[in-house]
């Protein structure tokens, strides 16, 4: 896709905030082409090394007027809608330190621009983790919160929102904002957290984040087996779901014309063990059991389009059906899943599809919705990304509050917030 030059700027203006922004921050340059947002060519890049360098770089953007699209490791980047403008792209990769990791307190604070698999490797030489699935490697925490991605083990665990505890953000105007902190608890005023997962860069920007953390289990066990069809496979899960055996997460992918499930258990040895030989007789003869995960699990399914479903247990074998012949599942049984669709699907097909996808989850008894993340600008252009929002209203003034300017990754998010 070639790249789309945005409006420009005057020359001047340009040069003077080229030369306002390297007084405060020592990594700025003008932008490159393949570093384009969705086809938009951003016209600087700044990489603060510092919360402080940071929030100055946001600071000279307010005083020009730039609009700003934060970037991380670029795994998500493609995810949501092409912005308006992006006369700076900032780049958080010096970003990229663990603040403090206070282990006795299962707590952790991580700089932004930290990759989640980094993080892990910390973390496990304390025997801890932070529970959230990584589908893809090198993901950067700031991108993981933004996009509130989260995969089989928000099931038990949650998703970004329900496991930061504390945010360290810099607003539109460059001021520093903070909420929450090292001890779980809740916080008065903004819960920065919970309205920064899954905001698309549009609110601020996200420079700190602390975590709550849990032990690394001392078993886990993933049980997978072959299930015919979707109502085979609902009628699994929740048998699984309602039985004591607790799982962590359960899965369900139809890749290639053939349809698993899996489950995973964690805990202590003795518990593991019991538990496997509960689930294994839920989910019948042919059940395999293994301590590492299956092939596939937790990733987002093949597909030039891919798109994020939320939808109850009891919608899983219309899904199913609605996808089509050709289409990738993954689905969670805490209610989410994603939908990829093949490349030689036209967009007017893969506009067919999604407009069944939404029908189906449009009500009871499969309330729920289905968002387009990425797919190719032909088919941006063809269809809703977002679809119905039924609380863009209230997104609209938490917007106003953050950025009444609308210059943070402008046209990103739903309602061209």
């Amino acid at each position: 896709m070639p790249p789309k030059q945005q409006a420009r700027r005057g020359k001047a203006a340009n040069d003077a905030a080229l030369k306002a922004l390297a007084k405060v921050c020592d990594d700025v340059r003008p932008g490159e082409p393949e570093e384009g947002v969705l086809g938009v060519v951003p016209g600087m890049v700044a990489a603060p090394a510092t919360v402080a360098e940071a929030a100055e770089v946001m600071r000279v953007a307010a005083e020009h007027d730039l609009a700003v699209v934060p970037r991380g490791a670029e795994t998500r980047l493609d995810w949501g809608t092409p912005p308006r403008r992006c006369d700076l792209l900032l780049d958080t990769a010096r970003l990229d330190r663990v603040v403090e990791h206070a282990a006795g307190d299962l707590v952790v604070t991580v700089e932004a621009g930290l990759g989640t698999d980094r993080l892990a490797e910390v973390l496990a030489e304390k025997g801890q983790r932070l529970a959230l699935d990584a589908p893809l490697p090198g993901s950067t925490v700031g991108g993981t919160i933004a996009t509130a991605a989260a995969g089989p083990l928000r099931l038990r665990y949650g998703s970004p929102r329900d496991l930061v505890i504390g945010l360290t953000v810099v607003r539109a105007d460059g001021r520093v904002a903070r909420s929450g902190g090292k001890v779980v608890k809740n916080v008065a005023g903004y819960d920065l957290g919970r309205l920064f997962s899954g905001s698309y860069g549009t609110l601020g920007l996200i420079v700190e984040a602390t975590f709550r953390l849990h032990p690394v289990p001392a078993a886990r066990a993933y049980l997978t087996c072959a299930v015919p069809d979707g109502t085979r496979a609902h009628e699994v899960v929740q048998a699984v779901l309602h039985s004591p055996a607790a799982p962590s997460a359960i899965e369900c992918a139809a890749r290639d014309g053939a349809l698993t499930l899996g489950v995973l258990l964690e805990g202590v040895d003795a518990g593991v063990a019991a538990r496997i030989e509960q689930v294994s007789a839920l989910m019948g003869d042919g059940t395999a059991v293994s301590e590492t995960a299956p092939d596939g699990w937790g990733a987002y399914p093949d597909g030039t389009t891919l798109i994020d479903i939320t939808a109850p247990p009891a919608a899983l074998p219309a899904l199913l059906s609605t996808a089509g012949a050709g289409a990738s599942l993954t689905w969670s049984a805490a209610g989410r899943g994603h939908l990829g669709l093949p490349g030689d699907r036209t967009p007017e097909q893969v506009a067919q599809t999604l407009s069944a996808l939404r029908s189906l989850l449009d009500g009871r008894p499969h309330r729920g919705g289905a968002v387009v993340r990425y797919a190719p600008e032909a088919v941006r252009t063809e269809v809703d990304v977002w679809g119905p929002v039924p609380a863009l209203s209230l997104m609209r003034r938490v917007k106003e509050q953050f950025d009444p300017g609308y210059r943070m990754s402008p046209g990103r998010f739903a309602g061209g917030l």
